[in-house]
Formats: structure tokens, C-alpha cells, sequence
């Protein structure tokens, strides 16, 4: 018997992200529908049973929070993922509090929208090897962190909040080795303040570039992952999907 297709639903008025979704998941077999409008996704969702909506933050008629937002209440069990052109943290928090599976920006690569989607759909191949974990625990993410839910920002970096006030920021290494082969990281600042949106962090890759990492918050760097390049080579040694680095523990600004 055939294996039935993944339904996913994909909200957004650019008709360039829709025909990449359509293209890039209903290659590998995804069953997908797009609309245009938030009411029309909502529509759809009461009538129809969806594995995941994909769903722009910017919309014609009401915002892609409030899609989501009633959504979990429509479809509790369809997973739900955020795209934007226009990512901030605040939106990030917001989506993940409401109950989105991930938050993501747009532009990107059809590889990394595969990765997300069998993400969702294959929660054992996005699980570090239990071994790799037990041996570096403290210095690597495992994707479903329950406790600490992970907020994406822009370019492949990330943070996440702690119990004790201070935020972890780091790299999704997916991103970049799907560019092109991880080489190092360097550090840009050790310790003290630095500013949303300012360079904290830079990564070398094998194909030649140069990419700053840029802070998605504001306020003090408190340590750094000392193990970092130890780790990333271990994980070019054995290749596997699914991990966060932490590069950075930051203590937020009070407003």
C-alpha cells in the first residue's frame, strides 16, 4: 500500500513563495495547498485535515499571529510553522508562545524548507545521536528542547531564554552547512555589551565565505562556548541533521 502524502498548507500572498513551496515539497511528495488570504486559510482548516500550515506573518486581511493564534484552536494537532520577510524578536516570542513549531526567514533555500518539513514530520532524524549529546551536553542544543523553546532570527541564528534571566544566542548549523561546509567560528566580542543586530559572532566556511552573526538581542555577553570549534568538527566527522550550537549567554537589557 502506498505511504499516504503529508498535507501542508501554505498561507502567503507572494505568489513566488508559494510556487517555491509547491515546487520544492511537492517534489519530495508533500500534498500541497496554497492560499492567499488569512480567512481562506481558517476556512480551510475547519473543513479540511492539514499536517502543517506554513504561514506568512504579513497578510491582506489579518495577521499571520492571529491565523496561528486560532489555528491551534481549529486544528490542534496540524504543526505550524512562521515565515517572514520581516523577522523581529518579539514576533518570534509571540509565535512560539502561541504555539508555532518553528520561526523562520524569508528568503530561503529550498534545502533548508525540506529540512524544516521533515523536521516536523521525522522528529527521530532531527535527534542527535544520544552518545553525541551525553558527551556534549553542555554545549549543544537538541532540536525539541521542551523547556526551552528556541526562537529563530535572521541567517541562521538563534536564542533562547534560561531559568536564570540570561538568554542563550548561537548558530543553527543546518543554515550553514547548507551553504557550505562549516570551517570555524570566530568571536567578535568575549564578554560586555553588545547590540541587537550587531556582529557578535563570525563563521569561516569550506566554500570561502565570511558571515557575521548578528545578535538578536540587546545586553551583556556573560560567557562564550569555549568548546565550539571542538564541536564542529566532531560534527563534520559525523554527519547528522538536527543541532544547535550555543555560542553566547547574554543577559538581556531591562526595558
Amino acid at each position: 500500500m502506498a505511504k499516504e502524502k503529508k498535507k501542508i498548507l501554505v498561507l502567503d500572498d507572494d505568489p513566488v513563495v508559494t510556487l517555491s513551496c509547491k515546487r520544492i515539497l511537492g517534489a519530495e511528495g508533500f500534498n500541497i495547498t496554497t492560499v492567499e488570504r488569512g480567512e481562506e486559510a481558517l476556512n480551510k482548516l475547519s473543513k479540511e485535515d492539514f499536517d502543517l500550515l506554513i504561514s506568512d506573518v504579513r497578510l491582506p486581511d489579518i495577521s499571520g499571529m492571529a491565523v496561528l493564534k486560532e489555528a491551534r484552536i481549529i486544528k490542534p494537532q496540524t504543526d505550524i510553522v512562521i515565515i517572514t520577510g520581516y523577522p523581529t524578536l518579539e514576533d518570534a516570542k509571540e509565535s512560539i508562545r502561541l504555539g508555532a513549531f518553528e520561526y523562520i526567514e524569508k528568503p530561503f533555500t529550498p534545502d533548508f524548507m525540506m529540512n524544516v518539513a521533515n523536521k516536523v514530520f521525522d522528529k527521530r532524524g532531527w535527534i542527535l545521536r544520544q552518545a553525541f549529546i551525553d558527551e556534549f551536553r553542555e554545549h549543544i542544543i537538541p532540536l525539541r528542547d521542551s523547556d526551552n523553546p528556541v526562537i529563530f532570527y535572521k541567517e541562521g541564528t538563534w536564542a533562547r531564554p534560561l531559568k536564570n534571566e540570561l538568554w542563550e544566542m548561537g548558530c543553527d548549523l543546518r543554515y550553514w552547512f547548507l551553504t557550505g561546509n562549516l570551517m570555524n567560528v570566530e568571536f567578535i566580542r568575549e564578554s560586555g555589551p553588545v547590540l541587537a543586530g550587531e556582529p557578535f559572532a563570525r563563521i569561516y566556511t569550506s566554500s570561502g565565505q565570511i558571515n557575521d552573526l548578528q545578535s538578536p538581542m540587546s545586553g551583556e555577553i556573560r560567557g562564550i562556548n569555549t568548546k565550539a570549534n571542538d564541536i564542529m568538527t566532531d560534527l563534520l566527522k559525523n554527519t547528522t541533521e538536527g543541532w544547535l550550537l550555543w555560542l553566547a549567554r547574554v543577559l538581556p537589557l531591562q526595558k
